[in-house]
């Protein structure tokens, strides 16, 4: 079998606008379905781009130097392509890398006729959920938020604040009151303390019983999270912009910058990378959090490297309001238990919707 045509079909993606502390989510965007061909008749598909930035700012690099460097390769030399991809990283954003990689493991098991976490070694099939939220203008937004999921059957609550040390202790307060001590709750900083206020805020939410503390420094300063790490007891996770991605991980556990190691198929650079990050950490005996996707496949894709991985406890669902989920038949969807489950179809087992996108396509890039 040999990949014969990779092509990236653009379409509008159009949704209300929302925002983190880092800036706008949302709005009008291009998503993209990376579409790669062979010989065999076995296609593979990827969604490239995400609510932040469309694939048009993707697709250019992915047409002129990963399609050349893989049209004639069998599709299901993942290991070696992806190798080939990493060399263009300079060239080519690490979005573009793994959606090509997340469409060469769709192929791989539409043609072994098996979900891709069997190929990657199943070992569970349900995995609890964790709303992760948006921006929300006040700390009783926050509380009512996680106290709506918490009635929903959901078992743990994300907080994206304000970035603001003292505001963000007020609403990690807020929300700890609202739910009681019942519910698994996380800060993810988003890069916005100095040491300092990283300390200040790391000591608060540690007296409210948080369950890990996220990204509270910029993912360079490996030096400030090494003190950060030794001065509190919460678990610190970072990060998945690790310099050099899967080969920076070594830094960060060698170092003891982490308690908890972090990727997704896009940041990370696809399903390949992802797989070997969590295994790196699980050597270490460290659990390995598995990062949203941007986009409803590349979640999906997520969940695949979730179920067949022992070291990561949730699956995110960000934003909370489910304002990523487009251009799928069915998504995934969380119970009343606050679950999600295995894929059981062939490859990513997702159905994109291709009325949608025949109705929406702007351009499609070969």
């Amino acid at each position: 079998m040999k990949i014969t045509d990779v092509s990236v079909t653009m379409f509008n993606w159009k949704s209300a606008a929302w925002r983190t502390g880092t800036g706008g989510f949302g709005g009008h965007r291009l998503l993209g379905v990376v579409t790669i061909q062979t010989d065999a008749g076995v296609e593979g598909h990827a969604f490239l781009g995400s609510s932040r930035q469309g694939a048009d700012a993707y697709a250019g690099p992915l047409m002129e130097f990963v399609k050349p460097a893989i049209i004639g390769a069998n599709p299901l030399d993942i290991g070696a392509i992806w190798h080939k991809m990493w060399k263009m990283n300079r060239s080519v954003s690490t979005n573009a890398i793994g959606a090509v990689d997340v469409a060469l493991w769709d192929i791989a098991g539409k043609t072994a006729g098996l979900p891709i976490h069997r190929l990657l070694g199943t070992c569970r099939d349900r995995v609890p959920a964790y709303a992760s939220s948006a921006w929300l203008p006040t700390p009783e937004a926050y509380g009512e938020e996680a106290q709506r999921f918490q009635s929903m059957g959901w078992t743990a609550y994300k907080i994206h604040p304000h970035g603001v040390p003292r505001d963000d202790i007020k609403i990690c307060q807020a929300v700890r009151k609202a739910v009681g001590d019942d519910m698994v709750l996380m800060l993810d900083s988003m890069w916005s303390y100095g040491y300092e206020d990283a300390v200040r805020v790391g000591r608060a939410i540690e007296a409210l019983n948080y369950f890990w503390y996220e990204d509270p420094l910029v993912e360079e300063d490996l030096y400030n999270y090494v003190k950060l790490r030794d001065k509190l007891d919460i678990p610190i996770m970072s990060t998945e912009y690790a310099p050099g991605r899967l080969y920076g991980m070594a830094q960060w556990v060698q170092q003891k910058a982490t308690d908890i190691l972090r990727g997704d198929v896009a940041v990370t650079g696809g399903i390949t990378p992802l797989v070997k990050i969590a295994h790196l950490a699980e050597a270490f005996r460290l659990k390995c959090e598995i990062h949203h996707g941007g986009n409803s496949l590349n979640n999906v894709a997520n969940l695949h490297v979730t179920m067949a991985v022992n070291n990561c406890d949730y699956y995110e669902v960000f934003p909370a309001s489910g304002a990523n989920k487009f251009a799928l038949v069915e998504d995934i969807e969380v119970d009343d238990k606050g679950l999600v489950y295995a894929p059981e179809k062939p490859g990513l087992g997702y159905e994109i919707d291709w009325e949608l996108v025949k109705r929406e396509t702007v351009q499609v890039v070969r």
